[in-house]
């Protein structure tokens, strides 16, 4: 080696000594203070460290990291009011896709599927705060919807693959797999509240959600889209007889059975009709022979329970008194009773969210107000808000009035849509992206059944709706490989 060359190299290491010996003792540094902290704490920092490190390379693990953390997001505190570890954890996603926009100098957004209804959505309810009693109640229902029209349109630049597409499904079921095993736990083990107490010794499944009805939807989210997966995997299997494609049914099939099972242990009556039809409709989507089968068994399960066909005691029991939400009695003029109680409290709000929409016809009461309103509207025997009017479109009524229920109604509708064009498109191409499609179908089925009793957009589920709708969004897109 030349002199000259030697020289140059020992003046770069001695140039280079200061800067490692810095590095090293900031390193050094930040050791002996985690080696101090609580365990907890130097587990957290160090975690959350090198998520945020995969989400400064990938941002698309941020995805599955999300799908993940969703059930698991109120047990994670964060000092800040309204905000958990899955706010910080969509927040690094948007930012490592911008940064990642930026370093290459190149800022790309093509414009996804929805984003106009989602444009108009976010803007009408936004106009309803014009109404609000409460603007930090206000405000932070609207920076919800927010993040989800955020989340949504990211996800869509950022899932280019199938392979992609596939993490992220993989981790919502994962994760529902978990909230299903731990509600039967609870189910079985009888840990939880006592008012969750069943007859015969057992308790309400309610997972991380600290209610049932909630666990229940957050797993009618993701069953339907289980259950179509194993659908299509069978009918592959018939059809070419590949021991992969029966592997696949079977376990996706696991899966779909799990999911039920934890929204049947949470004894959840809007679950269950709810479930019924959005698997009605994934098994019957599958061609017109299938639905014409399906048809005709449902056609015989309501001709049995319509006749008075018996059913196991508990079920019946849990069942017997739906109609009472069609025609039910006057909840301020009836004798309360354990019986009655869940059915009079619904009755109770929704009156109560119809009586702020005929006084406030147009922008409602302002979004995230139904509670702060209640006072003023509570019948008697019904004093305390339960934070909604336990259906979700009587909910919209009330808090955003007739504006913000039609734009909400126009992004469902462009939402069904576009689940319903992706699998025909994909009739011909895909079968995996095809069953995926109608599986986030039968999730809106599912919401749009069980909304009628209960608020599904809580607790961060409605952050899987988005990434739900990303998946099937970015399904035909020519990027997409295998």
């Amino acid at each position: 080696m030349a002199p000259g060359t030697l020289m140059i190299f020992r003046g770069d290491r001695r140039r280079r000594f200061p800067i490692v010996a810095r590095e090293l003792a900031s390193l050094a540094l930040v050791a002996a203070v985690i080696s101090f902290m609580p365990l907890q704490w130097a587990t957290a920092l160090l975690g959350t460290a090198g998520l945020a490190t995969v989400i400064a390379v990938r941002p698309t693990a941020g995805l599955a990291a999300i799908a993940l953390l969703i059930p698991f997001g109120n047990t994670i505190p964060i000092p800040a009011p309204g905000v958990n570890g899955v706010d910080l954890l969509v927040l690094a996603v948007i930012a490592g896709w911008a940064a990642g926009q930026i370093a290459t100098r190149e800022i790309r957004f093509r414009r996804p599927p929805l984003a106009v209804a989602l444009a108009v959505l976010v803007w009408m309810l936004a106009l309803s705060l014009t109404q609000a009693r409460s603007w930090s109640e206000g405000a932070a229902e609207w920076l919800k919807w927010v993040e989800f029209a955020l989340l949504y349109g990211v996800a869509t630049q950022l899932l280019r693959t199938r392979l992609q597409i596939g993490w992220v499904i993989g981790a919502l079921l994962a994760a529902g797999m978990i909230q299903a095993a731990l509600g039967a736990y609870q189910f079985w083990g009888q840990v939880g509240p006592p008012a969750f107490a069943l007859a015969g010794g057992y308790l309400r499944a309610h997972g991380t959600f600290r209610q049932p009805n909630p666990y229940a939807g957050y797993l009618g989210y993701l069953a339907p889209v289980a259950a179509s997966l194993a659908v299509a995997a069978f009918w592959r299997w018939g059809e070419g007889r590949r021991p992969r494609d029966l592997k696949a049914g079977l376990g996706y099939g696991a899966v779909a059975l799990s999911l039920a099972a934890g929204i049947g242990m949470s004894w959840s009556r809007g679950g269950w009709m709810a479930l019924v039809a959005a698997w009605t409709a994934v098994i019957g989507l599958r061609g017109r022979r299938t639905a014409a089968v399906i048809l005709v068994l449902v056609g015989i399960g309501a001709a049995y329970i319509g006749l008075g066909g018996p059913l196991p005691g508990p079920i019946a029991g849990r069942l017997h008194d739906l109609g009472d939400y069609l025609i039910g009695p006057d909840p301020t003029r009836t004798e309360i009773t354990d019986e009655n109680f869940a059915v009079l409290e619904r009755l109770a709000h929704w009156q109560v969210g119809l009586a702020m929409f005929a006084d406030h016809p147009w922008l409602g009461v302002g979004i995230g107000n139904y509670a702060a309103a209640y006072p003023d509207y509570a019948p008697p025997h019904w004093y305390e808000p339960l934070g909604h009017a336990h259906n979700v479109f009587i909910n919209f009524l009330a808090e955003t009035g007739i504006a913000g229920l039609g734009a909400f109604v126009l992004f469902w509708a462009g939402a069904w849509r576009l689940c319903w064009q992706r699998a025909r498109r994909n009739a011909t191409g895909h079968p995996t992206m095809q069953a995926l499609a109608i599986g986030v179908l039968g999730s809106l089925i599912y919401l749009t059944a069980h909304s009628i009793f209960d608020n599904l957009f809580v607790q961060h589920m409605q952050l899987q709706l988005a990434l739900l709708l990303a998946c099937v969004a970015n399904t035909d897109r020519r990027e997409v490989t295998c």
